[in-house]
């Protein structure tokens, strides 16, 4: 069985040589982690959800079925289409492609969502 080709990983938890590409996807730099330490191929700013749609969702567990369908709305426009162009061409060359975020929650975060999104559209 062959390993996922595009994961998922906090940003807090120690870069590995398995990651692959890494790939910062949160619009803000997250608190306490340095440059270096990140480790980073590329941040895409713009592949994260809009600040508007961040605020109205607050990681509310009972809004994450309408953030995610409003995010893969926000995916498909013209305002994250270089992000997410960008993104695919890195999962289409590399083996590996970890995105990361520093959301507490490993399981209800955007990232996730992207992960899904980019698995039905690269």
């Amino acid at each position: 069985m062959s390993r996922p080709k595009i994961v998922t990983k906090r940003i807090y938890n120690d870069a590995d040589a398995s990651d692959g590409k890494r790939v910062l996807v949160d619009r803000i730099w997250p608190r306490g982690v340095s440059k270096e330490g990140a480790q980073l191929d590329a941040w895409l700013k713009d592949i994260a959800p809009s600040t508007d749609l961040r605020t109205w969702w607050d990681h509310d567990p009972d809004r994450l079925e309408e953030f995610a369908d409003r995010y893969e709305q926000e995916l498909s426009d013209d305002d994250h289409a270089d992000a997410v162009d960008e993104l695919i061409d890195l999962i289409h060359d590399n083996d590996r492609v970890t995105l990361l975020y520093a959301a507490k929650d490993e399981q209800i975060n955007h990232a996730n969502i992207l992960q899904d999104y980019l698995r039905r559209h690269s």
